[in-house]
């Protein structure tokens, strides 16, 4: 009997060992480094390289934990993606940050906006997704029938899509987005399909070839979006919108934001800085909107819900066509107290080192470029405190409590140094 138990003991051992290597092909015990596909769990250690040679899958229930230093290298062949249906927790340093990239020869010019591998996509059953400190770049893919995202009738689930860098679809999990960086990506940098949702002191540049937003967020969502640096995307900065029918409606507080060149290179009528829509409810203060095409924008045909509020919101153009689309109009919002440039080169924000001349269709970025302000900046005191924001006790995720950042008294995502 006892030899009998042994056997059968031994045959489930044998079956665990299987299945964790098939989930974690050729992982290191000791130094985390591994070739990975299929499905995965657990941690993936600090300061290791996880090379990604397929669809990798997140299962229900369970969680993967992304130690500081982490980096993630994408095969570009297969162009993986990663489905997280379980929950995901990206915890990166400043000092080291996780970095979900491609191998350093496919990094170049030509391949600057992405395509490279698919994205991060959770669907419904994701409870908790994390990215902190956490740089995400050359993603994008465009889908086909051999897609899983399109097999398992996630996103869009058809082929032909291109994908966003992270999408999220719980409209009652929680997703933190913070002190993180979105680049080099072929359309939308995140596309928010519910969830109660931080984004807050992230960079977006040199993303969206034909369209895409930094942060597309849709009904469902309850928002808190802050202190994010957006440098010419596509289409806009942010487009929030009620569209897709769940509940609860989109409500989103967005302040002291820095938009810079957003919106030149998508001439359409969608092109521009933030775009409302849809009886999407907002509140929108403190934001720096430097050579922007258009000011707040909305729908006229689905515009905004009327609880909607604006105001402290400040506009900068170099020439005279930009500070012409800022002039409120039936289309483009003005709110109480806004700092709006009627003449060219007027009210110069006085950002510590960008030159303001720079074309606006310009989509590369220079990581040297600081958009703190000078003191004696007029948007220095314009800001203002006096609004609630969803998070101020915040959320939890993986046991630890992320808070939606204070508002500052001063426009835009920095103060001075």
């Amino acid at each position: 009997m006892k030899a009998k138990h042994l056997f059968i003991y031994l045959a489930i051992l044998t079956s665990v060992i299987a299945g964790c290597k098939k989930a974690n092909i050729d992982v290191d015990p000791d130094t985390g480094n591994g070739t990975v596909t299929g499905e995965v769990s657990g941690i993936w250690l600090k300061g290791s390289t996880q090379f990604i040679k397929g669809d990798i899958i997140i299962p229900e229930g369970k969680s993967l934990t992304i130690e500081e230093g982490v980096t993630i290298v994408m095969d570009t062949v297969a162009k993986p993606e990663i489905i997280v249906k379980g929950n995901l927790y990206a915890q990166g340093t400043a000092d080291f940050p996780i970095k979900f990239t491609v191998a350093e020869e496919f990094r170049t010019e030509a391949k600057k906006f992405g395509r490279l591998w698919g994205g991060i996509l959770a669907a419904p059953s994701c409870e908790e997704l994390l990215l902190d400190h956490t740089i995400i770049e050359y993603a994008g893919a465009t889908t086909s029938d051999a897609s899983t995202s399109v097999k398992q009738h996630l996103y869009k689930a058809v082929a032909g899509e291109n994908l966003p860098a992270l999408w999220f679809s719980n409209v009652n999990g929680k997703l933190v987005v913070t002190n993180s960086i979105f680049r080099n990506l072929q359309e939308d940098c995140t596309y928010i399909d519910g969830g109660k949702v931080i984004f807050a002191n992230n960079s977006f540049y040199t993303t969206g070839v034909t369209g895409g937003e930094a942060i597309n967020l849709k009904s469902g969502c309850v928002a808190d979006v802050a202190y994010n640096l957006v440098y010419s995307t596509n289409t806009n900065a942010l487009k929030l919108s009620n569209s897709g029918d769940r509940t609860p409606q989109a409500y989103i507080v967005v302040y002291n934001n820095t938009m810079v060149n957003t919106g030149w290179r998508r001439p359409t009528a969608k092109g521009g800085s933030i775009w409302v829509e849809a009886t999407v409810r907002v509140s929108v203060y403190n934001n720096m909107f430097a050579n922007t095409r258009f000011g707040i924008k909305r729908d006229t045909k689905k515009p905004e819900d009327d609880r909607s509020v604006f105001g402290n919101n400040y506009y900068y153009g170099f020439n005279q066509v930009t500070v012409d689309q800022f002039q409120p109009t039936k289309e483009i919002i003005a709110g109480t107290n806004d700092i709006i440039s009627k003449t060219a080169g007027d009210n110069d924000p006085m950002f510590i080192n960008y030159p303001l001349n720079i074309p606006v269709d310009n989509a590369t970025f220079n990581t040297a470029w600081d958009f703190h302000l000078k003191p004696g900046s007029p948007a220095l005191g314009k800001g203002t405190t006096n609004f609630t924001r969803h998070y101020a006790s915040g959320l939890v995720l993986n046991g630890v409590t992320y808070k939606s950042p204070d508002p500052s008294g001063y426009i835009g995502a920095y103060g001075t140094n």
